[in-house]
């Protein structure tokens, strides 16, 4: 009699309790005994399944060894499961479990545990988990290696893939989408179609960004919906057993700047509506870095823009090939600092120069532009019989007056032909890395003096300042550039010097075009941290 009524008052107290208390016999047999909570809505294998199958398939592997562990060492498991809901079987819900293993009549071991509840819980401590990684995403110059941080946030937890592109285009047009290396993949999945070339995906990407409202594809494992989607896409979706697809437009400032793909795979249920705004709120941290990396992209282009003005086409003079060119650095606050510039003197001379401004902003590009008129202004009016030297002296004066950049490293030279197929050089350099010659005749060869080049400019005043002289025959080439070509971090530069000689004979001994010769000493362009500028001038035959 005590023991009945001790178990109707367990009864009417676990019937108050947000929590139920379940069995699991030594055969596999659940038996839900008491409570509300999840009683009634935890899904319960029928004969022929088992008890696993209400785990969420990517909770089978770490639960089962959790679970395994714990049998072996007879000790309690608490731990929060997702698990398959009675009313709608490919739905899952977080469940916190605690489970003890005990002893039958017959020695076998069963389980008596709880279950309760979790899915607010764990949404809140995911939320706070992912928004706390996003809060360490990197400043915006780096914004691949951002999304990267943010895919991997996301993965395997919330979806098995994640890509995340560039939105190009305007509103209401075909958008573009280019990939920023924001790829995050499960183990075991196929690898992403290429992600470095502009992909036009289909009408549904499309109308994500037009409506700026995120979107969910589900489907049959491996049977993705062949319309709105590229082909592509349908292929990869296809081998990797997609069950679903999300698309999660990124806002700044009123615009899809943006687009996020995530996709479930291999069989794994789609996410929920909770997922989905889960996720939404995780890429939507992306806009902070989108705007600044979108800002410094406006700087960056007016500087360019602000460049490019005052790079003009080298100056033509008979006897004389002249070829230039200037790559700004890939990283989007890299630009704005070097020039080169070519004026003809006289029918048969030409000033020459090749300098870089302290800085890599729009600041540095002003600045550019002031001190490259003013040496164009010195050379023409010193004319052809002018000593380098003495230009680049009155330079300095004068920018250091007007309150100038803080340096400027530059080479100005002027080539004058004194022969029919002979040119003479006499060039001075302020602190900038030395020419290369290369005579059609002999290997390629730097213009040193026998000491170290003169100071570079605005660093002090009254420096004396040297020339250097050579010759220039038909058939030879005079190479100048800036440091953006010979100096990395973490590089010796007279190592860096030497290898760019030696690629440059190696292609002169290919017989190489001018034109094609410069742009191929360019670094490639995954390492270039600074802007470059080279111009070229090769001897021909004269008059």
């Amino acid at each position: 009699m005590n023991q009945e009524r001790l178990l109707r008052h367990y009864a009417a107290l676990m019937s108050a309790v947000p929590q139920s208390v379940w069995v699991l016999s030594a055969d596999g047999v659940v038996t839900l005994l008491a409570g509300s909570g999840m009683r009634e809505r935890l899904w319960h294998p029928d004969s022929g399944t088992s008890w696993m199958d209400a785990v969420h398939p990517k909770d089978r592997d770490w639960f089962r060894r959790a679970w395994r562990r714990t049998a072996e060492e007879r000790s309690p498991l608490d731990t929060i499961v997702r698990v398959r809901l009675k009313d709608a079987p490919d739905r899952f819900r977080h469940i916190k479990i605690i489970a003890v293993p005990v002893l039958d009549e017959e020695g076998d071991t069963e389980w008596v545990g709880t279950a309760a509840d979790a899915e607010d819980h764990w949404r809140i401590r995911m939320r706070e988990k992912l928004l706390a990684r996003m809060a360490a995403v990197p400043a915006a110059h780096d914004l691949p290696e951002a999304f990267l941080t943010t895919a991997a946030a996301v993965v395997p937890e919330l979806a098995d893939a994640v890509a995340v592109f560039h939105v190009r285009g305007e509103p209401g047009g075909a958008a573009s989408l280019t990939s920023t290396e924001g790829v995050g993949l499960a183990p075991g999945l196929p690898s992403l179609y290429p992600l470095d070339r502009d992909i036009l995906w289909g009408a549904t990407p499309r109308q994500v960004i037009e409506s700026q409202e995120a979107r969910l594809l589900t489907f049959p494992p491996g049977e993705p919906p062949e319309d709105g989607l590229s082909k592509v896409s349908v292929r990869w979706l296809r081998r990797a057993g997609a069950t679903s697809v999300a698309l999660l437009p990124v806002v700044v400032d009123g615009r899809a700047v943006a687009l996020a793909t995530t996709t479930t795979c291999r069989g794994n249920p789609p996410p929920d509506e909770a997922d989905l705004n889960l996720l939404q709120d995780v890429f939507q941290q992306m806009s902070g870095p989108l705007r600044r990396t979108m800002e410094l992209q406006r700087i960056r282009d007016r500087a360019l823009a602000l460049q490019q003005s005052f790079l003009s086409p080298p100056s033509a003079v008979d006897g004389v090939s002249i070829t230039a060119l200037y790559h700004p650095a890939d990283s989007a606050a890299e630009v704005g600092g070097d020039w080169y510039d070519a004026v003809r003197l006289s029918a048969d001379s030409l000033a020459l120069s090749i300098g870089d401004i302290a800085g890599h902003d729009l600041e540095a590009a002003a600045a550019m532009g002031r001190v490259n008129s003013l040496l164009r202004g010195l050379a023409y009016d010193s004319g052809p019989a002018a000593s380098p030297a003495a230009t680049l002296s009155r330079l300095d004066r004068i920018v250091q007056a007007l309150d100038g950049p803080s340096m400027v490293t530059a080479v100005h030279a002027v080539i004058r032909r004194v022969a029919p197929h002979i040119w003479r050089v006499t060039l001075s350099n302020a602190g900038h890395p030395p020419p290369l010659l290369i005579p059609r005749d002999a290997p390629p060869r730097y213009l040193h003096d026998l000491t170290a080049p003169d100071p570079p400019l605005c660093v002090t005043d009254g420096l004396p300042r040297t020339d250097l002289h050579t010759v220039m025959r038909e058939g030879d080439t005079l190479v100048f550039y800036t440091d953006g070509l010979v100096e990395a971090p973490g590089t010796d530069i007279g190592d860096n010097l030497r290898r760019l000689r030696e690629h440059t004979e190696a292609l002169v001994r290919a017989r190489v075009p001018l034109a094609t010769l410069i742009r191929r000493l360019l670094p490639p362009a995954q390492n270039r941290r600074d802007d470059i500028a080279v111009i070229a001038l090769e001897a021909r035959t004269g008059k």
